[in-house]
């Protein structure tokens, strides 16, 4: 006997790169511990601000800085977590 699962039109999470995904998640962490959860949500002017600060990660990590000074974290990960923000402020 063969079960049967209808998942075949299903989102596959699994193609996520999740070593990645945890970088952006302590950034979020950093984040929140800095201001507070869920923080970035309340920002005036948000769109403006966080593409301003993807555009410092990206430019930052061009010219050969791997990691932000202030959170020791990947700029990537930092640009990461902008695009989501940015992301979800578009819906």
């Amino acid at each position: 006997m063969q079960g049967i699962k209808y998942d075949t039109d299903k989102r596959d999470f699994t193609l996520l790169p999740w070593d990645s995904v945890e970088q952006i998640v302590q950034v979020l962490e950093f984040g929140a511990q800095k201001y507070s959860r869920d923080n970035w949500r309340y920002v005036e002017d948000a769109k403006h601000r966080y593409t301003k600060a993807a555009l410092r990660h990206m430019i930052a990590y061009t010219k050969g800085e791997v990691d932000d000074p202030e959170s020791g974290m990947p700029h990537l990960a930092h640009l990461g977590c902008c695009l989501l923000f940015l992301m979800e402020l578009d819906k």
